[in-house]
């Protein structure tokens, strides 16, 4: 049940990249919600998911052949699906889902490359919130806030003096909090990554993936 648990927020992370490859594939924005909410409480009423944690494999891959094999076999059964009618497994935040679709490429992208696109980018965008919750409860979001930046940005471009300046700090001390920033959001990252396969090995390989996938 724990696994099952922990693979059910998997879904709900992540349920953006699933929703735009179904857009992509042509759907309108309201089958697009009907079909990924329909695969996701298939996906956890079934336990298939329990399959993810057997196998040891990547949950980016398991869950885009899952929906390929979905809107293949299953969309007349989906389409027919009284919207609403069923138990929503996975809560779908289908107000801001178009308008992150909206800014989606309109031509440069396929729908599996939209879709690994957007797990990448996802995925960090998950580390970094877990990076801010963790100041938060320390007291320390204005410090987040205010160095956040320099976890991308390239050393020339950071003015750690006129950073400290704004919050008192001496700029040696403002090299210390990055260096211990950028410590703590490569380990989240490899964290969360963790959560999505099997082995320290793939943790390697799918981070070596997704910024290929960010980096193309």
């Amino acid at each position: 049940m724990q696994a099952r648990d922990a693979l059910a927020r998997l879904c709900r992370t992540y349920w953006y990249p699933l929703y735009a490859y179904v857009r992509r594939q042509g759907h309108s924005p309201h089958d697009a919600q009907d079909l990924t909410q329909e695969f996701f409480a298939r996906l956890l009423a079934k336990n298939y998911l329990g399959d993810v944690d057997r196998s040891k494999g990547r949950f980016r891959s398991f869950l885009l052949a899952s929906l390929k094999h979905f809107l293949a076999n299953e969309w007349d059964k989906a389409k027919a699906l009284k919207r609403g009618g069923g138990q929503t497994f996975v809560p779908l935040e289908v107000d801001t889902a178009e308008t992150r679709y909206s800014l989606e490429p309109i031509d440069a992208l396929s729908a599996d490359k939209i879709f690994e696109r957007r797990w990448a980018l996802t995925l960090l965008e998950q580390v970094l919130a877990r990076l801010r919750e963790e100041h938060v409860a320390t007291g320390k979001a204005a410090l987040f806030d205010l160095l956040k930046d320099c976890l991308t940005g390239e050393r020339h471009s950071l003015p750690y003096a006129e950073l400290g300046s704004r919050v008192g700090m001496g700029e040696g001390a403002v090299k210390v909090a990055v260096h211990r920033l950028r410590q703590r959001y490569r380990a989240l990252l490899r964290e969360e990554i963790a959560n999505t396969v099997g082995s320290e090995k793939e943790v390697e390989e799918e981070l070596r993936y997704l910024f290929a996938v960010l980096a193309g």
